[in-house]
């Protein structure tokens, strides 16, 4: 893959999806250099439903920066890395509404991108976002911004959770015979709790990959009109 140069744009919506799970189950779905971030005892896993607005080289005027809508299945990890603990995201597979990004997949920039349908509908604090991928992997949420955040969570208050998630700016993705990383430069970190009405995940429900009752939905969070910046950082091998 050649050299990505330094890319900005704005989020304009993002989503994050998050579950539990044990942690024997998550390493099986780990290549052997990362290993679980965990949270009291339990993985987490979920997924990112994020539209980027204006995406481009750094430097290049907005209206040559391209929107597109985009998921990643997302697992929380650490690994070793120059005598220091680092943490961060394994991505295994990334879907895209941008055709571009799926052909440029793996070769412009990190990961193959699968190309996929998405609805969405959002407006006054509400939001529906779903797909359905070229290999039929679907996704779907309901959900509303709300200023409660759920008894029920493993992180039990926002900050908890939104300290978690700020620490994962770095995420690697499978790409033959390496993983190709990426870090997220946010310009201002800041998110708000989403009440759930209804989630779905055709991967997260694969009872061959995740066996039934060992996989729980525990919370999502919300993130809007956020400048950033993607640089790429050094592969690696698998």
């Amino acid at each position: 893959m050649m050299l990505l140069p330094v890319m900005h744009g704005y989020i304009d919506r993002r989503i994050l999806v998050n579950f539990t799970t044990e942690p024997e189950i998550v390493s099986h779905l780990l290549p052997s250099i990362f290993r679980p971030k965990l949270y009291k005892d339990r993985a987490i896993v979920g997924i990112c439903l994020i539209r980027f607005k204006h995406l481009k080289p750094k430097g290049f005027p907005d209206f040559l920066g391209i929107s597109s809508e985009n998921g990643a299945h997302r697992i929380a990890v650490e690994w070793e890395e120059g005598g220091m603990t680092k943490q961060g995201v394994y991505i295994p597979r990334r879907d895209t509404a941008q055709r571009f990004n799926a052909i440029a997949g793996g070769r412009l920039f990190p990961g193959k991108h699968y190309l996929a349908k998405f609805n969405v509908a959002e407006g006054s604090g509400n939001y529906h976002i779903d797909f359905t991928s070229s290999d039929n992997t679907s996704i779907s949420i309901d959900c509303q911004t709300t200023n409660n955040f759920p008894v029920n969570s493993i992180f039990g208050t926002l900050e908890n959770a939104s300290a978690f998630f700020e620490t994962g700016s770095i995420g690697y993705s499978p790409n033959g015979e390496k993983h190709e990383g990426l870090e997220l430069q946010t310009y201002k970190w800041q998110v708000k709790s989403l009440e759930v009405s209804k989630v779905h995940s055709s991967f997260y429900e694969n009872e061959t990959i995740f066996p039934k009752g060992s996989i729980q939905f525990d919370n999502a969070l919300l993130m809007t009109h956020i400048e950033h910046e993607w640089k790429q950082v050094k592969d690696k091998a698998v």
